[in-house]
């Protein structure tokens, strides 16, 4: 593991105890996000970034989810509030970055809020891609930079806080870093200003 995404981890375990608490105003906004992602998954399902766990309760029945984290702190939050009430959902520990899968293993992928993260987001991007089957969908709920002049600038400023705070970058490009990652067929819904965003993906491959 290379030292920034070491660095990052440790900061996401650092804050993991009073995560829920910190990202609670958000909630007010993105719970009903989360319900529509998590609409427009089916069969098995790879979430990428679980953190504790806040889209699992949103998710269909039917489905086989596999939730990943890099950190075993925010990993263990999960798995302590959902391991007994959903046990068709599997945690493990793991990096994005190095999917320990086979190629096209799963139906879908879903992240939310978590390629700000990423050290190399389009490798992560890249990995995605080769275990999502053919045809399969991407699904996300991520923040970007906004391409509003003063906005972008704005975000450009305040982003060391976020990044030194828990590893968070909040002018991240995550349509552009799609493309460089091979994937063409992307449709993008503004849910906020042109900040969060739904994005969705057919994995043509």
């Amino acid at each position: 593991m290379d030292n920034l995404t070491l660095n990052i981890k440790q900061r996401y375990n650092r804050i993991s105890a009073i995560y829920d608490l910190m990202e609670k105003p958000m909630e007010v906004f993105a719970a009903k996000w989360r319900v529509d992602i998590t609409s427009e998954v089916y069969g098995k399902v790879l979430e990428v970034g679980v953190g504790t766990g806040k889209n699992i309760p949103f998710y269909p029945p039917n489905i086989e989810l596999t939730a990943i984290d890099f950190s075993p702190k925010m990993l263990q939050k999960a798995r302590t509030k959902y391991e007994k009430t959903h046990p068709n959902v599997r945690f493990l520990e793991m990096d994005v970055q190095h999917l320990e899968f086979e190629d096209n293993s799963f139906d879908c992928v879903l992240t939310s809020c978590v390629f700000c993260s990423v050290p190399a987001p389009v490798e992560g991007l890249k990995e995605i891609r080769r275990v999502c089957k053919p045809g399969g969908k991407i699904v996300m709920l991520e923040h970007v930079r906004s391409k509003n002049k003063w906005l972008g600038l704005l975000m450009d400023v305040l982003n060391p806080i976020p990044l030194y705070l828990y590893g968070a970058n909040i002018n991240r490009d995550t349509v552009e870093n799609l493309k460089k990652a091979g994937f063409e067929n992307i449709f993008v819904e503004d849910l906020w200003l042109d900040i969060f965003k739904k994005i969705i993906v057919v994995n043509i491959k």
